[in-house]
């Protein structure tokens, strides 16, 4: 059986570095995965998409309308613009953080304030935390992706996997020990 993630978020949240340690994860641990990245206008604070899909033979890293198991956002209003990715009966991971595009920054726009009430309305199955709050009261907001994924990983029943190994593989030493701590968390989530 595979399963499919879609990671959506804003350039500059870690959605790729996340990503990346479940995809290393994965593979370590015998899984087929790919892995496909979109990186939009990312480094202007765009939109930034990764597709994982892995179980015991895949063969794309492409998620269609509705074929998503999960849905993770890095920032709400990502949320409501991929929900049509999820299953039916898929799991929508949603962090309560909030970045403003330049219309809304200059005035042109408004940040649109009732996205928990739309996904409540939809009927669908979410989750939705502050993991950026939560990385701040750890010690880094940079982390948040960490918490998100962590928290990801407990959906997917996937928490008994050495994780902490995979973290150590992939990032820096120095990095190590604040990211396993917010990944921890996430997955108390």
């Amino acid at each position: 059986m595979v399963k499919s993630i879609l990671f959506v978020g804003v350039g500059g949240q870690g959605i790729i570095l996340a990503s990346k340690i479940l995809t290393e994860g994965l593979l370590k641990f015998g899984y087929d995965v790919k892995m496909s990245e979109v990186h939009g206008m990312a480094q202007r604070g765009g939109s930034v998409t990764t597709q994982v899909r892995f179980g015991d033979k895949v063969y794309s890293p492409l998620i269609g309308e509705g074929e998503a198991d999960v849905v993770v956002s890095f920032e709400k209003v990502e949320a409501a613009r991929w929900i049509n990715y999820l299953k039916k009966d898929g799991k929508l991971i949603v962090n309560d953080y909030e970045i403003f595009s330049l219309p809304v920054l200059i005035g042109k726009e408004n940040y649109p304030t009732n996205i928990e009430e739309e996904l409540e309305k939809s009927g669908v199955n979410f989750k939705l935390f502050n993991a950026a709050k939560i990385a701040e009261e750890i010690g880094n907001i940079k982390t948040q992706n960490m918490v998100i994924l962590g928290a990801l990983v407990k959906s997917l029943g996937l928490e008994n996997l050495d994780w902490e190994g995979v973290i150590k593989e992939v990032l820096p030493e120095k990095l190590v020990d604040i990211n396993t701590k917010a990944f921890k968390y996430g997955l108390s989530i």
